[in-house]
């Protein structure tokens, strides 16, 4: 990786990047706001969930890709972006220029929901997710739900021992992931012990806590197959800011599955379509709440 790419990298696992704070997708073939981050330099200079990018620095978003739109919206901290915004109901759009901030994101959050489900979603397994993990932890041991949804869609990976944490809270006993290394060597984790949603974007950590879950049936898995990645890789920093990463084993789940390029397949395929997501509505959430609450299959 280059020295950009090496310092997108380490700040993605710190949870830390510098830009605007605002989470943003394709509906209906244009660019908008998803949400606004609570106090970030996005919400506090008026953008909401549903305003439209028709513009950002001048340059139309039409045929531009979510992430060629992060891009040009991130930049360093107090430097300025203008994006032109459509909101609900106008007809035409106006200018906001938003200075730049640095943007902390917790990888953990959570909701006890009415129907007395806890939902925890892991967006990444970064510096920050342990600690806020255990603090999900002690929540659903004082409220005592139903039952646990946890949401792994498009959580892209990240730290091995963290998922094997994650992992063990619901496996008391066992290998949650084996290592085998290019020289046969394998090293087997122990730990200590629920509906798990996966997708195409479930990558790396995320399959590691869905496979061991699977193998020892103590979750359903329900989603799309995951993504597939099933290597341990390595990071060395170069002097000229620059990094290598080194693939240096492939892990599988406890019942020996290499599912490097396979992925996990969930114990329910349920889809979440473009016209779904436009219209607000969550079919693999839904699968998780009926297998839960109304024993549904």
């Amino acid at each position: 990786m280059d020295p950009k790419e090496a310092k997108s990298f380490d700040d993605d696992l710190a949870g830390t990047f510098e830009g605007i704070g605002a989470e943003i997708g394709i509906k209906k073939g244009g660019l908008v706001i998803i949400a606004p981050l609570p106090d970030s330099p996005a919400q506090k200079a008026g953008l909401m969930a549903g305003d439209k990018i028709i513009s950002i620095n001048g340059e139309s978003t039409i045929n531009m890709t979510v992430d060629q739109a992060v891009s040009k919206i991130r930049g360093p901290k107090d430097t300025e972006v203008a994006l032109n915004i459509l909101k609900k109901g106008q007809e035409k759009g106006v200018e906001i220029k938003i200075i730049r901030g640095l943007i902390v994101v917790n990888s953990v959050k959570t909701e006890m929901r009415k129907d007395n489900l806890f939902v925890v979603t892991i967006t990444n397994f970064n510096n920050d997710t342990e600690e806020l993990f255990n603090k999900a932890v002690e929540e659903i041991i004082q409220k005592n739900p139903k039952g646990i949804i946890v949401d792994l869609r498009n959580n892209p990976g990240g730290y091995l021992d963290t998922a094997i944490t994650v992992a063990s809270k619901w496996v008391d006993k066992g290998v949650i992931v084996s290592e085998k290394f290019g020289n046969e060597k394998k090293n087997d984790y122990f730990n200590n012990p629920t509906v798990v949603l996966i997708n195409q974007g479930s990558a790396s950590a995320s399959e590691i806590v869905a496979g061991a879950l699977q193998d020892y049936g103590k979750a359903k898995i329900i989603g799309m197959q995951s993504f597939g990645k099933g290597s341990v890789q390595i990071i060395e920093n170069l002097k000229d800011g620059s990094s290598l990463k080194i693939t240096i084993a492939q892990w599988m789940t406890p019942k020996g599955n290499n599912i490097n390029e396979k992925g996990i397949t969930p114990d329910k395929v349920i889809d979440l379509t473009q016209q779904d997501y436009e219209n607000n509505k969550d079919p693999q959430m839904d699968a998780a709440v009926d297998a839960l609450v109304g024993g549904k299959e």
